[in-house]
């Protein structure tokens, strides 16, 4: 059985890149919780914060032990629907290019962006990964970043900050008629 003892060369690279991300999360999150306003808001950034600093120390282990005997803490999905929809009108939003405080949609649309993005990169990073350790807890930073962004993209819908649009009924049909379920459960069987 192989061991391998050392990082590989693109794992220490994606490490790097993922520690100064999460550096940047930390520190921008840490601004949020005392600009938030709304408490839901504030609540939800407080939660999630420690998440984000566990994250980071194991990355940090991982960068000086190859390892760590962590298990990071990823929440359990919501799967709570928006239960109430805003109306189909949403509030223009323009980018202040001069300010000194974020209002809490700003905060709530940075923070969901910074999560989306750091998602596709601990995805992108635990495809590419060769330690088996790593690649787990990168598939849980995944995890972790997937189950905050819902519960932070609901709080925008419910707020009407966030468009939800639902797909046309013609689009479902259509969609419906060109994929037919493969009637075999076990198609492996049709070659043995």
């Amino acid at each position: 059985m192989l061991t391998i003892s050392r990082l590989g060369s693109h794992e220490a690279h994606e490490l790097n890149e993922l520690l100064l991300s999460c550096t940047n999360s930390i520190q921008t999150m840490a601004l949020f919780i005392g600009q938030a306003q709304d408490q839901e808001l504030r609540d939800m950034l407080i939660r999630h914060y420690s998440a984000h600093v566990q994250d980071y120390n194991m990355k940090v282990e991982f960068a000086n032990q190859m390892m760590s005997r962590d298990q990071l803490d990823v929440p359990v999905l919501n799967m709570q629907p928006v239960s109430a929809i805003p109306s189909t009108q949403y509030a223009g939003v323009q980018p202040q290019v001069k300010l000194q405080q974020l209002d809490d949609r700003s905060i709530a649309t940075s923070y969901l962006l910074n999560l989306k993005r750091a998602g596709r990169e601990y995805a992108w990073s635990a495809m590419e990964c060769l330690t088996p350790r790593l690649r787990v807890f990168l598939e849980d930073a995944f995890r972790m970043c997937s189950h905050h962004a819902y519960e932070v993209w609901n709080y925008m819908a419910r707020r009407g900050i966030y468009p939800v649009q639902y797909a046309q009924d013609s689009t479902i049909m259509a969609m419906q008629q060109i994929y037919q379920p493969v009637p075999q459960h076990n198609p492996a069987q049709l070659y043995s």
